[in-house]
């Protein structure tokens, strides 16, 4: 088996990470906060009594706590110089804080005493006993309801089958935010336009704007077109590829846009095999290369379910789960050729196709049949090793790249269903993430799922033809710990303790951050539930990541301008408006040019989308626009340069509530329902060879030229 000494060598990136179900030995130390953060607050040695405010009933009680503990005395010389370390030393324990002091008379790294931590703890068990329940309204759940059910009674929450008419903590929906349009106030768990932007085309076309400014990190997703507009563009580039090499046949995978559980999808090696119509419609869909070459297990092709939480998109936090599951083929596999073309069983890893072979293996075991743990698959190509660790830190990569693509338009599909200022509930939602991973275990993104089954049985047939649901032992174990530490995570109960404790420790003069480790440790009050089986991924990987949010910067200017609350499309006036302000008009382009060019785009985006009632610029059509206006402006340089330029010029123009920094809250909240949810289509381009299309408009001088790769795994630290 293949290792990845190549690619270590080349990118040079630290891989230490916790792997899923990783042994004690394979564990990592939590980050800690270096510089002079919260957690670097002075803590006074000596008070006056005439310098002290009286304090309240609650200062009282907090300040008897430490008193209880012993006096805090103050052994410190010097102070002045520089490097110094300060101690404190707490009575009656023989405890010692330590401090060291910076030029700037700050103190940071703080070593906190044993016996205070003792008492924050206590202090938080306490309050954590006068909680009320959590409430969690289980009336749209579907088929959801089973793991959900017992993830509440773990927690010891309150579950609300019906609903109930005063509001919730948190509304778990089966399909899509609008399950329920009395929302008020509380938690969903599903985002506005989740499911629109999750769509096979939405997403490849929001996969492919971010492979044109960044080719070597989106390399992860296969080539793809979009049909039927990119039909000819497809036949055209194929067609090239056979004439130059006669050996070459590759084959294509063919996706309906809005299927799922495998429906619709078949294998193809000649463009004319497409199925284009359904009746007198076209059919709107995906193909993309077919992957040759997975890894094996068995000599079975396999998949990896994961999930992932997006907590929030503003600030944008993702989780991932430490354990996912594994789907296998039931048939041995095989290079596609022209005769095994149409055996689903050893091609497609989907569960609800294969589940209907006769070679479908029901286990109870996590490490055996046709579905297993993740956790049980990486421990096995350890054992024949593989860097295991490095595999799971390419699969971070790809997570938070996937998601950051997606996010622009996410945020479009906020403002036009949450009315900003008005009370409403807040977002979070699971993610399904299909994941192949080659012959040479690269990850490979298959596809994003909105709505990922999260039942717990499993169907088996008890007659011929006669199939019934069954309790499914590896399900329960990996989908119930994803939703209860879901729940834990968005907990209203616990962050208002969490508040509570905070500011205690800030009136007893000791403030001890809350570490992300120690965050996933912690126990419920009765110390009944284990540490969390989600982990941060982002924000922790700000740094690595953070440069690939460009698009998002312009999804901030196209929202700026839509004027109009509840619009997802630029009208001519705004978009005139928008070129103004920004001063992108001139004396070689006019305001003539500026129209001629809204109408090229607009014209050509809504030709591609013939349902769409919704006159205007979209999004992607914006995209399209900004990436023509920079290439004009800044013909000299690269592409990805172009866009940072005049996202620059854009956003000094605008003043400082136009960057990216400074970014309206997004609350959910109640709004009625868009008749028509639009698509943006990507402008077909049959000169094109690239993965990623170009999708400009009018455009001869742009340049699309790349760039030195950047490291598509997350760096880890011990």
């Amino acid at each position: 088996m293949k290792s990845f000494g190549e690619d270590e060598e080349k990118e040079g990136v630290d891989t230490e990470e916790q792997v899923p179900g990783s042994s004690p030995s394979a564990s990592v130390s939590p980050d800690h906060p270096t510089g002079t953060d919260a957690s670097s607050t002075s803590l006074p040695c000596k008070q006056t009594g005439k310098s002290r405010s009286k304090p309240g009933r609650e200062d009282k009680r907090h300040t008897s706590d430490v008193a209880s503990q012993g006096s805090v005395v103050s052994s410190e010389k010097n102070l002045n110089r520089l490097g110094y370390e300060r101690t404190l030393q707490v009575k009656g324990t023989g405890k010692i804080l330590q401090r060291k002091s910076e030029p700037n008379g700050n103190y940071v790294t703080i070593h906190t005493s044993k016996n205070i931590e003792e008492m924050r703890r206590e202090e938080g068990f306490k309050l954590a006993k006068k909680r009320r329940p959590v409430t969690v309204d289980t009336s749209k759940a579907k088929t959801s309801l089973e793991a959900l059910k017992i993830s509440i009674k773990q927690l010891k929450w309150k579950e609300f089958p019906l609903g109930r008419r005063t509001a919730c903590d948190i509304y778990w929906h089966g399909v899509s935010f609008h399950d329920n349009e009395n929302i008020v106030s509380g938690q969903v768990n599903k985002f506005p336009g989740m499911i629109e932007m999750l769509r096979k085309i939405n997403l490849s076309r929001a996969v492919r704007t971010m492979q044109e400014l960044f080719p070597e990190e989106y390399d992860f997703y296969p080539r793809s077109w979009i049909l039927p507009e990119e039909y000819q563009q497809f036949t055209t580039q194929i067609h090239m590829v056979k004439e130059k090499d006669a050996t070459v046949n590759p084959t294509f995978i063919v996706k309906p846009d809005g299927g799922s559980q495998g429906d619709g999808i078949y294998l193809i090696r000649d463009p004319s095999d497409l199925k284009l119509m359904t009746g007198s419609q076209a059919k709107q869909g995906v193909v993309q290369e077919y992957i040759q070459k997975p890894l094996l297990i068995d000599k079975l092709k396999f998949d990896i379910r994961l999930y992932v939480l997006i907590k929030s998109l503003e600030p944008l936090e993702i989780y991932i789960a430490k354990e996912g599951l594994t789907r296998f083929c039931t048939e041995p596999y095989q290079e596609p050729s022209q005769k095994n073309l149409s055996h689903v069983f050893m091609h497609l890893t989907n569960y609800s196709l294969n589940v209907h072979s006769g070679n479908f293996v029901h286990s109870d075991s996590q490490s055996t049949g046709s579905k297993r743990t993740l956790s049980s698959v990486l421990y096995r190509l350890a054992a024949k090793g593989v860097d295991i660790k490095r595999v799971w830190s390419d699969i971070i990569a790809l997570v938070i790249k996937t998601v950051i693509a997606v996010v622009p338009e996410l945020r479009v599909y906020y403002q036009a269903d949450i009315p900003p200022g008005k009370p409403g509930p807040t977002c979070f939602q699971i993610l399904g993430f299909d994941i192949l991973l080659m012959k040479n275990l690269k990850p490979v993104l298959l596809e994003v799922n909105s709505n990922p089954s999260m039942r717990i049985e499993h169907e088996q047939e008890v007659a011929p033809g006669v199939f019934e649901y069954v309790p499914s032992p590896v399900d329960e174990e990996v989908k119930v710990g994803v939703i209860r530490d879901t729940l834990r995570l968005m907990d209203p109960v616990k962050a208002y303790l969490d508040t509570k404790i905070m500011k205690w420790s800030t009136i007893s003069h000791v403030l001890i951050p809350m570490e992300e480790e120690t965050q996933e440790k912690s126990q419920d009050e009765t110390g009944t539930l284990p540490s969390l089986c989600l982990k941060q991924v982002y924000p922790k990987y700000f740094k690595q990541f953070n440069y690939l949010r460009l698009v998002e910067r312009i999804a901030a200017l196209f929202i700026r301008f839509l004027g109009v609350k509840g619009n997802m499309r630029l009208g001519p006036t705004a978009f005139r408006t928008f070129i103004r302000t920004c001063k992108l008009s001139g004396s070689n382009f006019t305001m003539a040019s500026v129209d001629i060019l809204y109408i090229d785009i607009t014209r050509r985006w809504s030709g591609a989308t013939p349902d769409s009632r919704e006159a205007g610029m979209g999004l992607q059509a914006f995209v399209e626009a900004f990436f023509y206006l920079a290439a004009r402006r800044f013909k000299s340089l690269a592409l990805r340069e172009q866009v940072v330029s005049l996202l620059e010029l854009c956003e000094s123009q605008l003043g400082p509530q136009s960057g990216v920094e400074e970014r309206r809250s997004l609350s959910c909240s109640r709004a009625l329902p868009r008749t028509v949810k639009t698509q943006t289509p990507c402008l077909a381009n049959p000169q094109l060879s690239s993965p990623a299309p170009l999708r400009r408009a009018a455009s001869q001088d742009y340049r699309h030229q790349r760039f030195k790769p950047r490291s598509l795994r997350a760096n880890v630290e011990n």
